[in-house]
């Protein structure tokens, strides 16, 4: 009886080979990127430069410098809303570099967030 599908000799052929090697060193590239951007730092500065907040790329705050003139006993409301828009501005930033940086290494294959 012949054998029905399948390819010659049983194994995988060579250009299945070959994309899977591309794709574990996209892969492999992909970790070191990610690691790279956990670690990067990112600022925001806000109030005219009353207010200033660093991420890491993991969205991790990092420190908030407040300039002394912004603390006006009067208006804590407004230091806090300082401080939630610093936070907030530089999560952005820090989310729209990895989705930058991410997105030159898939050349655009569209693969949603957790795939790399």
């Amino acid at each position: 009886m012949a054998k029905r599908g399948g390819f010659p000799g049983g194994g995988m052929p060579g250009n299945m080979n070959n994309l899977m090697k591309q794709a574990q060193k996209m892969q492999q590239k992909m970790a070191t990127v990610q690691e790279e951007l956990d670690n990067q730092e990112f600022e925001a500065v806000v109030g005219g430069g009353v207010v200033k907040a660093i991420v890491t790329g993991k969205k991790e705050l990092k420190t908030v410098t407040i300039d002394p003139e912004a603390v006006d006993p009067d208006d804590v409301e407004m230091l806090e809303d300082l401080i939630v828009a610093a936070v907030n501005q530089a999560i952005k930033t820090a989310d729209e570099t990895v989705n930058k940086e991410m997105s030159k290494l898939t050349g655009g294959l569209g693969l949603p967030n957790g795939m790399m």
